[in-house]
């Protein structure tokens, strides 16, 4: 015992060299095997997490969304148990406001959940394509291919509808950024929903810069996007927010 004590004091560097670091003790001859760095071989690699983690359906993990916001998929008040919507914290901002107006008017019997403001050239094309899918998930819709008869003002017609309509949808394409600036009837009926919290832009084929270059005011409100998302996802998002 003695022996290996001073066999250990002849190969120690402490009194050259010292011992104030590991990393010099770990460098004496002696002492270096108690002062050595331990082996991570046992705790196996990391691995992030699969990319399968993240997923835009937003059933695993913390989902992704093309939308703007945070980049996560949340669910609002407002949905029901079950449902499989997802929005961005974005939509979910922007969309409250609408749904507490929904709420408000509940008690209002005979209201059209949702009145649809279109360009007259996009009647039979993609105005006419998110009312059918509306009235398909059973959303009540105002629209004036169906709800304004021959020999009828339109725009007594229009004032009626807006009147009668818990909720205003403008479809937001490049045939309306052509008319707004004609200050048609289009415009109307944007202004009586711009006054309430009761609007939300549909952008479809166009973009939310384009529209506040002609409409500042519309463009500042925000809302859903078919660059983003099908028109039959925001038909259900729109579904979901009228709902009682």
């Amino acid at each position: 015992m003695v022996t290996s004590i001073i066999d250990h004091m002849a190969r120690c560097t402490a009194p050259v060299r010292g011992h104030r670091t590991s990393a010099a003790a770990a460098d004496c001859p002696a002492c270096g095997s108690r002062y050595s760095r331990p082996s991570y071989s046992n705790y196996g690699s990391y691995s992030p997490p699969s990319p399968s983690y993240y997923s835009s359906s937003g059933r695993s993990g913390a989902a992704l969304s093309s939308g703007g916001g945070s980049g996560r998929s949340v669910k609002p008040r407002w949905s029901r148990a079950g449902s499989s919507v997802l929005y961005t914290p974005t939509q979910v901002l922007a969309l409250t406001p609408v749904r507490n107006s929904v709420e408000r008017l509940a008690k209002r019997p005979g209201l059209r959940d949702v009145f649809l403001c279109h360009a007259w050239d996009d009647r039979q094309g993609a105005a006419k394509e998110l009312h059918d899918l509306l009235e398909s998930l059973g959303v009540s819709v105002w629209f004036s291919e169906k709800d304004v008869g021959l020999g009828v003002p339109l725009l007594r017609a229009i004032d009626k509808g807006l009147a009668n309509s818990r909720v205003g949808i403008v479809l937001v394409t490049p045939a309306l950024l052509r008319r707004l600036p004609a200050e048609g009837i289009a415009d109307k009926e944007l202004s009586a929903l711009l006054a309430g919290e009761r609007l939300v832009p549909i952008v479809h084929d166009t973009t939310y810069e384009a529209l506040r270059e002609v409409s500042p005011l519309l463009g500042s409100r925000s809302g859903l996007s078919t660059a983003e998302e099908p028109m039959a996802d925001v038909a259900a998002k729109l579904a979901e927010l009228v709902a009682l």
